[in-house]
């Protein structure tokens, strides 16, 4: 099985949730071992999506905003404007990589987009995401994996409405407080066009690919999932 040298982007503009998720799942039920792992961000309409082992009682008052029970892990997080939202559909196997290898690299490459933008920040061992300073959240992990290859990803906040997150317990932790880019940076946040770039090129890097290269903007594979 021959390690991939390419990690495709596609950005994919503002679009409502499901379908997207639909997109991931059938994507990865397709694949086989010469499909190409691709990177897809993309800011979503408001929603709460529920991961797997998601409790009820984490949901508080969702009020107009959708909750849509996924088949992620974790429990409770908010997707909506503002926020950069990126999707990891790679095959594991084939890179030679475990669930925990591919979080830390996630990880560590919002910590290193975060560090170019002078906001320190850090991933912890007991909570999957990344954490600034005050201990505030600045970004969210939720991945599954089927059949050796993984859908779902990461979110990183750069301008938010951040009452919104009031209105669950994040990740089901009761009282976290949630941080975006904005309120930690003097400098005016960058596009999510910017913000894509920074770190899909850290990303790929971690994870060992010599090229990252777009696929074109604001399309979803077709049915075959090819490019």
């Amino acid at each position: 099985m021959n390690r991939p040298e390419t990690l495709w982007l596609r950005k994919l503009g503002r679009q409502n949730y499901e379908p997207v998720w639909r997109a991931m799942q059938h994507y990865t039920d397709i694949r086989d071992a010469d499909s190409p792992d691709e990177l897809w961000f993309v800011e979503h309409d408001a929603v709460f999506t529920q991961g797997q082992a998601g409790k009820a009682e984490h949901i508080l008052m969702p009020g107009d905003i959708p909750v849509v029970q996924v088949d992620r892990g974790g429990q409770v997080t908010y997707h909506g404007p503002g926020q950069l939202v990126g999707y990891v559909l790679v095959d594991l196997r084939r890179l030679g990589m475990g669930i925990r290898d591919l979080v830390t690299a996630i990880e560590n490459s919002i910590v290193a987009v975060l560090a170019r933008l002078d906001i320190a920040a850090h991933p912890r061992p007991d909570a999957p995401g990344v954490y600034v300073e005050s201990g505030a959240k600045i970004a969210q992990l939720g991945l599954r994996v089927r059949r050796g290859s993984t859908f779902h990803g990461l979110s990183l906040n750069i301008d938010m409405d951040l009452s919104v997150f009031q209105r669950i317990n994040p990740c089901g932790h009761q009282g976290m407080e949630v941080t975006d880019i904005r309120r930690q940076s003097a400098a005016e946040p960058l596009s999510q066009n910017e913000l894509t770039g920074m770190l899909s090129t850290e990303l790929a890097g971690l994870l060992g690919y010599l090229h990252c290269r777009e696929v074109s903007e604001h399309s979803l594979p077709d049915a075959s999932g090819v490019l």
